[in-house]
């Protein structure tokens, strides 16, 4: 494991404090705060090597251009990619899904085609696909939930037809901590001739993702969520899916050669990424990720388990409280509750005056909010510097909230 002090040192803002009470952060779920390493590294290359990467001949460029391409190369060992030419920097996952649910759309399917997706998507993999389906004409499947709140496999398996073409799931629900066997459906759907994107945004940050062993096509994660900056993302997709596919925007970058007659592309990753790119927050996003690749993965999952199941065990014993999510395969530091009888809101608000910041709503997965039956949720995520007393400060808030109503 890691020295939780330093680690925590690494973060200035942990040690503020929130109308006059110690900040205990808890919607990592949302964003992560940056360490120091981070934000030094991307003040230093504003400082001293800002200038537009790719084509320059002068100093500056080469030096801006190595790092960001520098940073592509950390992306691709984080994930264990083949090639560089895999890593498609974008601004988020919420771009890297609509990129694929475009592009995808564009060049393989036609009006009948179906695409399956699941009750526990986060809106960014829901409504992109229903943008296409209107445009198109193309068919939503929907794989439900057991009673256990995981999916559905079996009816995941008897969802699939010869008009099947792309499934889009997520590897880990940020409502329900569910993290899903996301390896058994991805190779479900090849035996079926079908390939398979990846919501990541939930798993990158938590534990090891090997895209090599997983095997899917694509798979998208957010910088901001996994300790590095705002703005910045990836999508990772197997070189011969990204050779096929048609580029989702045009402009600066992303050309080969440009006629009034006819335009012709770079090769991927160039292809998809039209326009100057945010080359100093790639260079954040390398820094992020060396700085989990030095915690440790494991380490880091380790640690986030330990905090979920202590604050599981700690948050049963407030009177009134339903906790969402049963799955066998539950954990991924994030927890999701109401209390009988007060509004989330509240729960959230008056948690906020004690120094919590906790997420409060349908954490955009209205659909799967709406399955479990209510309106909105409390959520508590945990991140790599999150501690046992920060829990506990929890649950003594919560019990006086629930003591005040």
């Amino acid at each position: 494991m890691y020295d939780i002090n330093k680690v925590r040192a690494d973060f200035p803002i942990l040690s503020r404090t929130i109308y006059g009470k110690p900040l205990v952060y808890l919607d990592n779920g949302a964003t992560t705060q940056k360490p120091l390493s981070v934000l030094n590294a991307m003040r230093d290359e504003y400082l001293n090597v800002n200038a537009n990467v790719h084509r320059g001949v002068h100093w500056l460029s080469q030096q801006a251009t190595d790092l960001h391409e520098a940073a592509r190369e950390t992306v691709r060992k984080f994930l264990n990619a083949r090639s560089t030419s895999e890593i498609v920097f974008t601004r988020g996952t919420t771009e890297s899904l609509n990129l694929i649910a475009s592009s995808f759309t564009d060049g393989f399917l036609k009006a009948g085609d179906e695409v399956i997706i699941s009750t526990m998507e986060h809106h960014s993999n829901i409504v992109p696909w229903q943008l296409q389906a209107a445009k198109k004409g193309i068919a939503l499947k929907v794989i439900p939930l057991t009673e256990n709140e995981e999916l559905d496999i079996e009816a995941y398996a008897n969802l699939f037809s010869t008009h099947t073409k792309l499934v889009s799931v997520t590897h880990v629900s940020n409502v329900l901590g569910t993290i899903n066997p996301i390896k058994e459906m991805i190779r479900m759907a090849h035996d079926h001739g079908v390939p398979v994107m990846i919501d990541g945004a939930q798993s990158v940050p938590h534990f090891k993702v090997d895209v090599q062993e997983l095997d899917c096509e694509f798979l998208a994660f957010s910088g901001h969520k996994v300790y590095g900056p705002t703005g910045i993302g990836v999508l990772y997709g197997k070189e011969e899916w990204l050779d096929k596919l048609p580029p989702y925007q045009g402009g600066g970058e992303m050309i080969e050669h440009v006629s009034f007659e006819k335009t012709t592309f770079e090769r991927p990753p160039l292809k998809f990424e039209a326009g100057t790119p945010d080359y100093v927050a790639t260079h954040g996003l390398a820094i992020a990720l060396d700085y989990v690749s030095a915690l440790g993965m494991d380490n880091i999952f380790a640690h986030e388990q330990a905090l979920t199941h202590y604050a599981l065990q700690q948050l049963r014993e407030i009177e009134g409280i339903h906790i969402y999510g049963h799955a066998a395969n539950r954990g991924d530091a994030v927890i999701s509750f109401n209390v009988d009888n007060i509004h989330p809101m509240d729960i959230g608000t008056l948690l906020d005056q004690l120094g919590i910041a906790v997420r409060t709503g349908h954490h955009c997965a209205q659909p799967l909010i709406e399955t479990l039956g209510t309106l909105g949720t409390v959520r508590a995520s945990f991140g790599l510097y999150n501690t046992k007393e920060e829990i506990d400060i929890l649950t003594n808030g919560l019990k006086r909230v629930v003591k005040m109503f």
